[in-house]
């Protein structure tokens, strides 16, 4: 359910405003509230690297912007939150499926708000990578 902070309406309007990129990956936000969020990367040929796995920069990006959708929905509409720090420990191979990326703020300050983020494998129950990640939150 969407947080009462920023509506789903609102938050698509920022998206397609402030953050086309997202178009370029094809990143579905299916859910968030106040400091969570939960994001799919729809599987598709152009994320896959040498190997036959979907490649870092793409599982990285998707835990970027889940982390984003997270600390919107926790502090409203702030196009101008920006990443400050972001560690990425790739866990294993995903399979051939779309990536879930669901996001956990751990913590919620007046300048930074630190989150962890979990990405699986659709239908996987074990994590394919674990991310925690720092946001700045720009001053009002």
């Amino acid at each position: 359910m969407p947080s009462e902070l920023l509506p789903r309406e609102e938050l698509d309007r920022i998206l397609a405003a402030e953050a086309p990129f997202s178009a370029h990956y094809g990143f579905v936000v299916e859910d968030y509230s106040a400091g969570t969020a939960r994001v799919r990367l729809p599987y598709d040929d152009r994320h896959i690297r040498p190997g036959g796995t979907i490649s870092g920069p793409s599982m990285f990006a998707l835990a970027d912007f889940a982390m984003y959708i997270a600390v919107m929905g926790a502090i409203g509409p702030q196009a101008l939150a920006v990443t400050t720090n972001m560690s990425i420990d790739f866990l294993r191979k995903p399979a051939d499926a779309d990536l879930i990326a669901e996001v956990q703020l751990l913590k919620l300050g007046k300048r930074l708000a630190v989150g962890r983020i979990d990405i699986r494998a659709e239908g996987d129950r074990d994590l394919c990578a674990h991310v925690t990640g720092t946001y700045s939150i720009p001053p009002r």
